[in-house]
């Protein structure tokens, strides 16, 4: 596999050439498209096309009457396009609108958008529209960061494609290899996998390389993070098995340098479709943060969770009661402290952490999924491309170290559309953190008003749970398993680092 330079370590597209200079946006086309974009023959190298767009050019389309895009206005099959009806998918999003033509003209494309703006369906529906006109073999290979978010592609694929009656198959640790590798070789339609054991399984079996011998699209969700240096040596064994002649669609909600890199090697069959410049939050995201001493953040979290059904209580500010809630920790000890503090509290929750089985975690997801548990405790494994439509709170009970991982942490509500709020216990050595996240949104967030005496109310009631939480970490043996897997991860880069040299 090619390499060519520390800032950019993989060439993942079709075509290659040489690298340009950073790449400025230019003006929206009116239309979608593809022919519609001028080249000039007698350069032999066009420059990627890129778009940014905001709200303002669908409100002047609006204001002149032109009727918005449906999903057959894209070129669809018209069963994909009765599929999306049956999903409750009525229009496409600006991402999907952008996006599915020039992918179904052939070209790679890198698309940056928010979250919950319809990512997956852009690049879903077009591998799903081949599929329908040639649907042998394994079409395409889509990788994820998280196992989390890798299961529920899998799923989302499998829903759009009911009607044709794909196979596919996700392929993510925690699960026995062996089923996977024999799923593998049965060569399903899709195949959605995370780095990790994608790779081993190829490593195990070089046979399998063959399966991804005719693939004709490789797709990264959450791209910025699946093109982590982490992921680095995983991705050489994987790009290696996959043929020259394909399809590249990269997607994420944040830019990266790595990224940008990519989209200056991309060539004339690249498609850039950026919708805002730098970071950015939904409007209809209320963002606040309340100002904590370190030893609080439990009391103010019983508090919130305390007022999710109370209506006349001022977090409902987003319309109707909170239906469920996501707190997300920087840490998996801090995760397990606050399950079990929320037990004794009585407060009904789940927890999502790398220390569980991917059996336990996926049962914590689908109680949370389906209702049964308003509340997911979750380290940042939770906060890359998770829709859950019922998620109408999110807390950040740590402020994350970069505004990226928060942009991510509060997409997981106010998706597609909805309102919803997020709330951040700030610290003051949080204070930092706190701005440079407001400098990168471009917004100040809000003080969420309670009061010191309701919030204390059941002050004794909480420090007793914290006590007996502590108590039974040291019994069950907790803090010996956070400190095992400080040690093995430490093993892992350590041998990660002896292969390479």
């Amino acid at each position: 596999m090619e390499v060519d330079g520390e800032a950019k370590p993989f060439r993942l597209f079709s075509q290659r050439t040489k690298p340009k200079p950073k790449l400025k946006p230019e003006p929206e086309p009116r239309s979608p498209d593809p022919a519609a974009v001028e080249t000039d023959p007698a350069d032999p190298d066009p420059a990627p096309t890129i778009v940014t767009e905001t709200g303002e050019a669908d409100n002047a389309e609006a204001a002149a009457g032109a009727a918005p895009a449906t999903f057959a206005d894209l070129g669809l099959s018209q069963w994909l396009v009765d599929a999306c009806s049956a999903l409750g998918m009525k229009r496409p999003t600006a991402v999907q609108r952008r996006c599915i033509p020039r992918a179904l003209a052939g070209e790679d494309v890198l698309g940056i958008a928010e979250t919950g703006s319809g990512k997956t369906a852009a690049f879903a529906l077009p591998i799903l529209h081949r599929l329908g006109e040639d649907p042998y073999g394994v079409a395409a290979l889509a990788l994820a960061p998280t196992r989390e978010l890798a299961a529920q592609l899998a799923e989302q694929f499998r829903a759009l494609g009911a009607p044709l009656g794909i196979r596919c198959l996700a392929a993510i640790g925690g699960f026995e290899s062996l089923t996977q590798a024999k799923g593998l070789a049965r060569r399903p339609h899709v195949v959605v996998a995370t780095p990790g054991r994608i790779a081993t399984l190829i490593k195990d079996d070089p046979d399998l390389a063959k399966v991804f011998a005719r693939t004709k699209f490789l797709v990264l969700d959450e791209a910025d993070r699946v093109l982590d240096v982490n992921f680095e040596e995983e991705l050489r064994v994987i790009f290696g098995c996959l043929p020259k002649k394909r399809q590249t669609f990269l997607f994420s909600a944040t830019m990266s340098d790595n990224l940008q890199s990519l989209l200056e090697l991309s060539g004339n069959k690249s498609y850039f479709f950026e919708a805002y410049e730098g970071f950015k939050t939904v409007e209809t995201l209320t963002q606040q943060y309340i100002h904590v001493p370190h030893d609080g953040k439990e009391l103010h979290l019983s508090y919130l969770l305390s007022k999710m059904k109370d209506k006349e209580d001022p977090i409902h500010r987003i319309g109707d009661p909170i239906r469920s809630a996501i707190v997300f920790v920087s840490t998996c000890r801090t995760c397990l402290f606050l399950d079990l503090v929320l037990e004794e509290l009585g407060h009904p929750a789940v927890s999502l952490h790398s220390l569980k089985s991917q059996a336990q975690r996926l049962l914590a997801l689908n109680r949370f999924k389906s209702g049964q548990v308003p509340v997911l405790l979750a380290t940042d494994v939770g906060s890359r491309g998770l829709d859950i439509q019922t998620v109408d709170l999110v807390i950040n009970y740590d402020v994350p170290w970069y505004p990226r991982d928060y942009i991510h942490r509060v997409g997981r509500t106010a998706r597609a559309s909805r309102g919803g709020l997020a709330i951040s216990f700030v610290t003051q050595k949080d204070i930092c953190l706190l701005h440079e996240i407001e400098d990168i949104v471009g917004k100040q967030l809000e003080a969420y008003e309670c009061s010191d005496k309701e919030v204390n109310k059941n002050i004794t009631k909480v420090f007793k749970a914290k006590r007996l939480a502590k108590m039974k970490m040291d019994d069950e043996g907790h803090e010996e398993k956070v400190q095992a897997r400080k040690v093995q991860k430490k093993r892992d880069l350590a041998r990660k680092r002896k292969h390479e040299e």
